[in-house]
């Protein structure tokens, strides 16, 4: 089924844009690396249109031993979370907040779904997703699910899928996820959302209202 999925696709992505290969420098990633002091856990970004209820994007936020966002082919970005084939690294909370409220505007709003992780399996998922490389259009839900379903405590409970709600639902239903939907009324240009993120700050400062 997925073979067949995959092939009736193909000529959608042969038509659309390809993966984006961003490779950040060892130095960029060292320098902006952030470790949070929160316990190990994984957060399922979802970016659901207000008019429709359509799913647009699947995301996925992993704390561990440092804390990244895998946004597979994600067009956020920011010079100081520097980026490796959709991997952006130094996710403080400026970052994650900054990451959110990109996405939230008046025609789009993010469901956060967050699920406790041990270490060990944090450093299992960041590993999976360090190792994906650049995804291409459109493959962002199929690429976060794959993802999921490598993980051997969740294969059986994480469908293949190419649709971010349908992902969604599935990962709301594991044990001990807490949901949160984030609104904005910010224009759909993003245009004062921008202007914010490139002021200057201190890396790891946390202020920024929501």
């Amino acid at each position: 089924m997925r073979l067949l999925l995959v092939c009736l696709m193909l000529p959608l992505f042969l038509a659309g844009c390809g993966a984006d290969h961003i490779y950040a420098s060892d130095a960029e990633v060292a320098k902006y690396r952030y470790v949070s002091d929160e316990p190990p856990s994984v957060t399922l970004y979802t970016v659901i249109s207000t008019n429709t209820g359509s799913g647009g994007h699947s995301a996925l936020l992993i704390n561990g031993r440092e804390r990244i966002i895998f946004d597979p082919a994600g067009t956020w970005n920011h010079p100081w979370a520097p980026e490796r084939n959709d991997v952006h690294f130094g996710i403080t909370e400026k970052m994650r907040k900054f990451y959110i409220d990109y996405h939230a505007r008046k025609s789009w709003y993010v469901r956060a779904q967050k699920m406790p992780l041990t270490m060990a399996q944090a450093d299992q998922l960041m590993a999976r997703v360090e190792r994906n490389g650049s995804v291409n259009k459109m493959m962002c839900a199929d690429s976060v699910s794959s993802a999921l379903r490598d993980m051997p405590w969740l294969h059986d409970q994480i469908p293949f899928t190419f649709s971010p709600l349908k992902l969604s639902r599935a990962f709301g239903e594991l044990p001990g996820v807490t949901e949160k939907d984030h609104y904005d009324d910010d224009p759909d240009d993003n245009s004062g959302v921008l202007m914010i993120q490139q002021q200057p700050y201190n890396h790891g400062d946390t202020q920024f209202n929501e």
